[in-house]
């Protein structure tokens, strides 16, 4: 039998790799570090990951100071201090904004340990630095998103909802507030939100539509929480994601009866009060585009005018009157574009 060399150009094999290969792999997405501090000797040591995750050269000695003097200063107090540290053996976790020497921030969340020797005294600790950053910001852009909408709820009656299949039942708290029902009565009947003279009609024309699969608008009557009800419409747009069945919907409903009082509420100083669709302008009309990714030309391909007649209704030479804006407004409209007026401003929103 022939013997050959093992060949170590492929690396240690698995049952070969140290904690330190390990830790070696892991930081080299550059989203983690090591530290740790001998408290008897006063030995410090980082990790590269570590150096790369505060943005320093390894040539810098490491140091509990230094890393303490990149923490935000608004949240160097969360941190424990060396006496903290090294004399009560206190490290907690944390979740601090670190500023690296180039200006850049940074969210880390730092967990630690202290080791003590069998008399009690804090001897050592080690380490680690996470850099969560980019959940950090997909959390705050929620909560933005979230403001977003309900502030559009309480100040327009606009609501924007998205679940995977018609017909909706999972509204959130604003809407379910509009027409008084607990989520557990719309669960059991989505009907129940339409005024009742209406809801044979829906029953059966909004499964219809739906299975068109294509963006589509109702515009039902909605019973109201303080009584009465109002005319509301639902533009209901499918998410396809590449897939040829829609993975979700989403509804925008926008109250019909502001928009009739705007267009019918009487003149004020010589300045008509008017409705959404006269309100929208050339710059509307190009923000609306942008939202959508559309060139001109692809909105004058889907709303049947002609190139030059886009471009004279964006640059505002063709007023409200124009026989094509309507056209234009309506191919938007189709891709899920919704213009809303608030307090006497357009308001141009993609459903997503």
């Amino acid at each position: 039998m022939t013997m050959h060399p093992p060949d170590h150009r492929a690396g240690p094999r698995p049952a070969d790799l140290s904690s330190h290969d390990f830790m070696r792999l892991i930081e080299a997405f550059g989203l983690t570090g090591a530290w740790r501090w001998d408290f008897v000797s006063g030995r410090q040591v980082w990790s590269s990951g570590l150096y790369r995750l505060l943005g320093l050269p390894e040539s810098e000695t490491a140091s509990y100071e230094r890393l303490l003097s990149l923490v935000h200063p608004a949240d160097r107090d969360v941190l424990e201090d060396v006496v903290q540290i090294v004399q009560a053996g206190l490290l907690g976790s944390h979740t601090v904004r670190l500023i690296r020497p180039d200006g850049t921030a940074r969210t880390v969340v730092s967990r630690g340990e202290v080791f003590f020797s069998p008399e009690g005294h804090p001897v050592a600790a080690t380490g680690v630095l996470l850099d969560v950053t980019d959940r950090e910001r997909l959390v705050e852009m929620h909560r933005l998103e979230q403001q977003r909408r309900a502030s559009l709820a309480r100040e327009a009656q606009v609501f924007i909802h998205t679940e995977p299949r018609l017909p909706l039942t999972e509204y959130g708290p604003d809407f379910l507030a509009l027409v008084g029902l607990r989520r557990e009565e719309v669960r059991a009947d989505w009907l129940s939100p339409i005024v009742p003279e209406e809801r044979s009609r829906w029953r059966d024309e909004l499964p219809r539509l739906a299975a068109v699969g294509q963006p589509f608008s109702i515009a039902p009557t909605l019973r109201l929480a303080e009584g009465g009800s109002a005319p509301f419409r639902m533009t209901l747009v499918p998410l396809r994601d590449g897939t040829p069945d829609p993975v979700c919907w989403t509804a925008v409903i926008t109250p019909l009866g502001a928009e009739a009082a705007a267009r019918d509420r009487p003149s004020r100083e010589a300045e008509p009060a008017i409705g959404v669709e006269r309100a929208i302008e050339g710059c509307h009309l190009r923000a609306a585009r942008g939202l959508l990714d559309w060139t001109l030309n692809d909105l004058a391909r889907e709303s049947g005018v002609s190139l030059s007649t886009v471009r004279r209704l964006e640059e505002e030479s063709e007023g409200p009157s124009s026989r094509s804006r309507p056209h234009v407004l309506a191919a938007l409209r189709r891709a899920g574009i919704v213009f809303t007026l608030i307090e006497g401003a357009v308001a141009v929103a993609r459903a997503e």
